[in-house]
């Protein structure tokens, strides 16, 4: 029997934990000093905005652990000795291991900013962050978001459900245009500024200023303009958890160095989840993948592996979802900002500015390479099978009805989005029939 010990209870380190103890009698150890327990970090702007408690986003009742032999431990790790294979605690206590996971996340970015530990200053990432964000909304009479991403418009629309004014600063010309075309980008641009958020494009921070008591109290652009507030934000991405393994001689870049199984350079040690970089990234994939679903099927990949079956890391075919305030955004394979040599884009957006899909694809082969989808509900294990059945751009047009996901009284848009594709390509495809059959056996 070993002793499997797992640094970090978010959704990688627990779904490891369960799998291996589905497999096995392991001894199984998680060690986590921001929470008791595991729970779900993306309900956590609802439990700010009142929608839930925080005991809710607990997917696990407190007796799972003990009951499936799970030990929690509450703790951070100072320091990892891989050739003694010993953990040193910040409790001054110490941990020995067989196999070591190492699932620590992310943390927000910092730049150096001046005054970017002052009082009222959080990312919106741990438990700690919605703790500093709730006692400091309180008296907030106006908030600084800084960081243009999925955890800034997040921590935007939190704010503003308490009717707390925000100035929302992005560095690029348009929202998050290093991910988005420029009318998915443009599109929400608007619906940003339709919700009364001060929304500055082109613009940092340069410095966050102090008042008496150590709070901030104003943030300076670097366009000299004095932007007075009580809240900031940093929600300028994220960076994998890994300061405290820099000398314990597991290789490290931006995050762990793994190979394909999710093995490090030292035996017997994994990293997976958002602390994990591949030495080069899966097909289109980038080597560090900070996303919920990944970290759950890395959890499952290395459990296999330390129960007798190893096991490459296979993540499929991209997808991801989101939501910007009230429009909800979905993407099934490869769309990037700006196309490549060899593909074609087709564009619809509805009249009221809060629809839009954009469909790439190969221009020679007409092959389906991706899609975004805002407004619109839409089944991913159908775009999941229409990528590996590499269907083309008019067969996925002609069966779209077979992807939504809408409820049945939801306005339907197919005719229209068909219609606007064959007046830009002079071709006539017509939409087939929605084939419930064909939806159940893909589900």
């Amino acid at each position: 029997m070993k002793n499997i010990v797992i640094i970090g209870n978010g959704i990688a380190g627990v779904t490891a934990a369960r799998h291996i103890r589905k497999k096995s009698d392991h001894k199984i150890t998680i060690i986590s000093g921001e929470t008791d327990y595991f729970f779900s970090r993306t309900a956590l702007m609802y439990v700010f905005m009142g929608h839930m408690k925080f005991e809710h986003t607990q997917p696990y009742e407190n007796w799972f652990w003990k009951k499936n032999r799970i030990e929690l431990v509450k703790a951070f790790v100072n320091k990892v000795n891989t050739e003694s294979k010993e953990l040193v605690l910040n409790n001054g206590e110490t941990l020995i291991y067989d196999d070591l996971i190492i699932a620590t996340g992310s943390k927000p970015n910092k730049f150096g900013w001046p005054g970017q530990d002052l009082k009222a200053v959080t990312g919106m990432y741990s438990k700690q962050d919605l703790d500093t964000i709730t006692e400091y909304s309180k008296d907030c009479t106006r908030a600084v978001i800084v960081g243009g991403g999925l955890i800034g418009i997040e921590m935007t629309e939190m704010l503003v459900s308490k009717n707390i004014p925000v100035t929302f600063l992005v560095r690029e010309a348009s929202f998050w245009n290093g991910v988005l075309p420029p009318g998915e980008s443009e599109m929400i641009n608007k619906h940003i500024k339709e919700h009364h958020i001060d929304l500055r494009l082109a613009t940092s921070m340069t410095e966050i200023l102090s008042d008496e008591n150590g709070r901030a109290k104003a943030i300076i652009t670097d366009k000299g303009e004095t932007i007075a507030c009580n809240l900031v934000g940093l929600t300028a991405g994220v960076s994998p958890n890994v300061d405290f393994l820099k000398d314990s001689g597991i290789e490290l870049g931006r995050g762990v160095k793994v190979n394909r199984k999710l093995e490090t350079n030292i035996p017997n040690i994994y990293a997976i989840g958002d602390c994990a970089e591949q030495h080069e990234g899966i097909g289109e994939r980038r080597p560090i993948e900070a996303v919920w679903y990944t970290g759950r099927m890395m959890g499952e990949t290395v459990a296999r592996t330390i129960c007798g079956t190893p096991s490459d890391y296979q993540p499929g075919h991209w997808f991801n979802s989101a939501k910007f305030l009230d429009i909800e955004y979905q993407t099934y394979g490869w769309i990037w900002a700006k196309p490549r040599e060899n593909e074609a884009r087709f564009y619809w957006e509805h009249k009221d500015g809060k629809k839009c899909i954009h469909i790439n694809y190969d221009k020679n082969t007409k092959a389906f390479i991706g899609i975004n989808n805002f407004g619109i509900r839409m089944r991913h294990n159908v775009f999941d099978k229409w990528l590996t059945e590499n269907r083309t751009i008019e067969y996925v047009l002609e069966h779209l009805k077979d992807a939504n996901f809408d409820p049945e009284f939801y306005v339907q848009h197919e005719r229209e989005i068909i219609q606007k594709f064959n007046t830009e390509n002079g071709t006539s495809l017509v939409a087939k029939k929605k084939s419930w059959k064909r939806i159940f056996q893909t589900s």
